[in-house]
């Protein structure tokens, strides 16, 4: 009886002692976790757009810049970072931590240039930082601008890439790649709403800025505990040059000196910085921009307020900057908030006028760039802009900030080891505790290609794999301190010829081209970029922008697979315009026109078409009851028809197949079908709309 009692209280004594370990690991987990999720860091990551190498203070411009430069000195300055030189594939980059190829975005979003390297907006093998961080419970926001979605798809509203589909809780913004800063189309979540207008105090940046300091407000006070993952992505200083009258009038003298001594300007004040030793040299003045002293009074005039409109941009971005810091102050989420700041490609140079008034005010009604003349001082000591695989096409600023997470001794310093865009996926990851999927909604996900950047932030080295690039047949690799490059003209061909070879230690401005000293070096290099660029599928295409989107208008989506995208239906009043899945036609899917009321109804595919060419367009119809629907191919504007017939359409299925006039002046044409005054109950499909070019 002893012996069972004694056995049994020793029992009892062990049972008690496996609950107490058990509740002392249960808690001890539990407490780990809770400092786990302590020390998750906040995430911001703010983009400029379009801006240059050298035009914030800290990178040696003459911007006002005093928020970013404070984030600057309390953080660390990279000296060679890297983009994808252009909007969409840096922001694809960015998001998803591959290569813009494997991402779906070899070029823009303009065309799906027929293979899933160049598809034009993001497929389904890649997952944004959303979408990873969500899964650390990372709450997920955005303020800017999207430029991730196709064109064609946006216009249709086809929401399936947009933010909020792609792992962001909450977005304001634009989804497409740029707009007038006074009037645009702004996008809450998924419901778009225009802007209030230049004369109601709307303007963009300060839009985006405002938003992002409303959504901290509101995830801090009510997902306090959780971390957030906020990306701002303004669309400043992209073009337009639109900016307000009081930050225009602090740069109306300031650009009067003209781009020749601004570039020796900047460049001094990088080597006092220390961006560059004492050895740096300018590269030279681009070709193609005269001299600044050679220009008539007036002209100077004029240049000198195209600079102090975009430098009023940057100006009110970095306003909004120290709102966000401020904010963060403010909630106590300052130290252990990672900043990151960054610029989607280096200076902008291409050529754009338009709008109703083409006086150059910064106002509503005006819609210009600031040219390659002073891009060619945003790249300063840089030659070569936005495009271009050149330094001035993809050397960014990258400023981090986070007191919590970044030696304080390395305050103020610099960062010279390369880095790239895809690095900050790998560093959010590295930081959040988060796990990058291999699959992700039952796809299989492209392996990361980024490398985390903390190792940085403590003083240490990343041993950074090379880089490649490849954009409009612009190509490129930096292997330590050895890089790559070759520009490839506009509608040209790519020739190995063209390689050039530099070592950017010695020679950080690409002036001193080593391929002829180094052939064994330059073919060993110019190998790698072949396997890279068998890896992540690269075509060579180096039709300007206007042929590759024109191009893309001849592929009709003719079977309305992808809803209404690249339709412009017109008397939506009239009549309702539905995608049909129930094969009325040969495919599954079809375009439905509901007739509701009477009145015109249309729908028109739009196509460029050059002199003398003629197509052969045929298509698949019926009716609910018998309806005449008149086709026509057409000039936009002007009144040579080039097809016109009344069809009679009834229940039974028809083809129609019909040959056009040759075209006789280049210019934008439409295939059209109008309905008029049919009777309200009548529904007519369409389907199968082929386009074939005639010899």
């Amino acid at each position: 009886m002893y012996y069972e009692r004694t056995n049994f209280m020793k029992l009892n004594s062990i049972y008690l002692l496996l609950i107490w370990i058990l509740f002392f690991f249960s808690c001890d987990e539990k407490r780990k976790k809770e400092e786990s999720k302590l020390d998750q860091p906040n995430i911001v990551l703010i983009m400029a757009d379009d801006m240059g190498f050298s035009d914030i203070g800290s990178y040696g411009g003459e911007v006002h810049t005093p928020n970013l430069d404070a984030l600057a000195e309390g953080g660390v300055r990279y000296t060679q970072f890297y983009n994808n030189a252009r909007c969409c594939p840096t922001r694809a980059s960015l998001m998803t931590g591959v290569y813009p190829h494997q991402a779906g975005m070899g070029w823009m979003t303009t065309a799906d240039m027929g293979t899933p390297a160049y598809q034009g907006e993001l497929n389904d093998e890649s997952v944004t930082i959303a979408e990873v961080l969500k899964s650390a419970n990372y709450a997920t926001y955005m303020t800017g601008k999207w430029h991730l979605s196709r064109v064609r798809n946006i216009r249709a509203g086809i929401k399936d890439n947009w933010p909020v589909q792609r792992g962001f809780d909450e977005f304001f913004g634009i989804v497409d790649g740029g707009a007038n800063y006074f009037t645009p189309d702004v996008f809450s979540d998924n419901k778009k709403y225009k802007a209030p207008g230049a004369g109601e105090d709307f303007y963009l940046t300060h839009a985006i800025s405002d938003s992002t300091t409303m959504f901290m407000d509101k995830h801090f006070s009510s997902e306090k505990d959780n971390p957030m993952f906020m990306y701002v992505a303004y669309t400043a200083p992209h073009w337009p040059l639109h900016a307000l009258k009081e930050d225009i009038e602090k740069y109306e003298e300031v650009y009067n000196i003209g781009w020749d001594k601004l570039r020796k300007q900047r460049l001094k004040r990088q080597k006092e910085l220390g961006i560059f030793d004492a050895s740096a040299e300018l590269s030279l003045r681009d070709p193609k921009v005269p001299a600044w002293e050679g220009l008539s009074k007036a002209k100077q005039e004029e240049f000198a307020k195209r600079m102090a409109i975009y430098a009023a941009q940057i100006d009110a971005m970095d306003q909004g900057i120290g709102k966000i810091v401020d904010k963060l102050e403010e909630l106590g989420e300052l130290d252990n908030t990672i900043i990151m700041f960054l610029s989607d490609n280096g200076a902008c140079a291409e050529y754009i006028s338009g709008g109703p008034s083409k006086e150059v005010t910064g106002e509503s009604d005006t819609f210009e760039s600031y040219r390659i003349h002073w891009a060619n001082g945003g790249s300063t000591p840089y030659k070569e802009y936005k495009h271009w695989i050149h330094e001035g096409g993809i050397a960014t600023p990258l400023i981090v900030h986070w007191p919590k997470g970044i030696d304080k001794s390395l305050n103020g310093e610099y960062i010279r080891e390369p880095g790239h865009i895809m690095d900050v996926m790998a560093t959010a990851i590295e930081a959040s505790g988060a796990q990058y999927p291999e699959k992700y909604n039952g796809n299989k996900i492209t392996p990361l290609e980024g490398k985390s950047l903390l190792p940085h932030f403590s003083g240490h080295k990343t041993d950074r794999e090379p880089i490649f690039w490849e954009h409009e047949a612009n190509i490129g690799m930096r292997d330590g301190k050895w890089k790559l490059v070759a520009k490839t003209e506009e509608n040209g061909e790519f020739d190995p010829e063209n390689l050039e070879l530099y070592n950017m230690e010695t020679d950080p401005v690409e002036l001193n081209n080593l391929a002829e000293e180094q052939p064994e070096r330059l073919d060993e290099m110019y190998q790698a970029w072949q396997e890279w660029a068998d890896k992540v599928n690269v075509v060579f295409d180096t039709r300007d922008y206007g042929q590759r989107t024109r191009a893309y208008q001849r592929t009709i989506n003719g079977e309305f697979e992808n809803e209404f995208a690249g339709w412009q239906l017109k008397g939506k009043e009239n009549a309702e315009f539905v995608i049909d899945t129930t094969a009325q036609l040969s495919g599954n899917t079809s375009g439905k026109i509901a007739v509701q009321k009477s009145g015109n109804v249309s729908m028109f595919w739009p196509i460029f078409a050059e002199e003398g060419e003629r197509f052969n367009f045929s298509f698949e119809t019926r009716a609910s009851q018998d309806v005449v629907v008149n086709v026509f191919f057409e000039p936009v504007s002007g009144k040579q028809i080039l097809y016109e017939e009344e069809i009679n359409i009834s229940e039974a299925n028809k083809t129609v197949n019909f040959e056009t006039k040759p075209v006789n002046a280049s210019k934008q044409y439409r295939l059209a079908f109008y309905l008029k005054n049919s009777e309200p109950g009548t529904e007519v499909w369409i389907d199968n709309v082929q386009l074939t070019m005639l010899d």
